[in-house]
């Protein structure tokens, strides 16, 4: 989980694999089934699309017959992104709003503002002209991330509105909010956020 959310997909296959095999050897269905969920989400970054939606549903499936309500918003984002990657959106749409129902349901809510720019993303992807909504969405998963002191949601939603606001011809207020949560940071400069965020804010300051 810790290389997912840090995007670094090799990293997620190794372990994903590793704990499969654990769980396979040891009996303990629900590695099993983390193992299953983190490697199909892997070959969907690959473009197994069908084959590796099919291997996370089969992973929630396991893991949901445990009984196990650990993550239980965090999982289905993984076959959320799935979808999108293989190109059905609106599917990726429909997980992100169940899983959204539930954390607000069971107050649950610290993986909200991720999902919640995954909402705004996936609406983008499944009907490009949803611009205000998805901004709308863009900017609840910030407030709600800076309510949380989780810089790093923050810093994943200012990236995604940032770059909504600059298609849109707003570039002053699309760095100057990604400006300020990038800012915050003094380590981690090697990671995908903070290099997608730096790239962002120096297209952003020379156009």
């Amino acid at each position: 989980m810790f290389r997912d959310l840090r995007r670094e997909a090799d990293a997620v296959e190794e372990h994903a694999k590793a704990l499969f095999a654990i769980g396979s050897q040891q009996g303990i269905p629900r590695w099993q089934a983390m193992g299953l969920m983190f490697d199909g989400w892997v070959r969907a970054q690959r473009g197994e699309g069908a084959a590796a939606v099919a291997q996370i549903c089969e992973g929630l499936r396991m893991w949901g017959s445990q009984g196990t309500r650990g993550f239980m918003h965090y999982l289905p984002s993984l076959l959320a992104r799935a979808y999108w990657k293989a190109g059905r959106p609106d599917e990726g749409l429909r997980i992100i709003q169940e899983a959204l129902a539930s954390a607000r349901a069971t107050g649950l809510v610290v993986w909200e503002p991720e999902l919640l720019r995954l909402e705004g993303e996936l609406r983008l992807a499944t009907s490009p002209t949803d611009v205000a909504r998805a901004i709308d969405c863009f900017r609840q998963a910030i407030d709600i991330a800076r309510r949380q002191q989780a810089r790093s949601w923050e810093l994943r939603a200012s990236v995604s509105q940032a770059r909504v606001l600059a298609a849109e011809g707003k570039r002053d207020e699309a760095r100057g909010t990604l400006a300020d949560v990038y800012g915050w940071f003094t380590e981690g400069f090697d990671t995908a956020d903070l290099r997608e965020a730096k790239g962002l804010l120096d297209e952003l300051v020379a156009g």
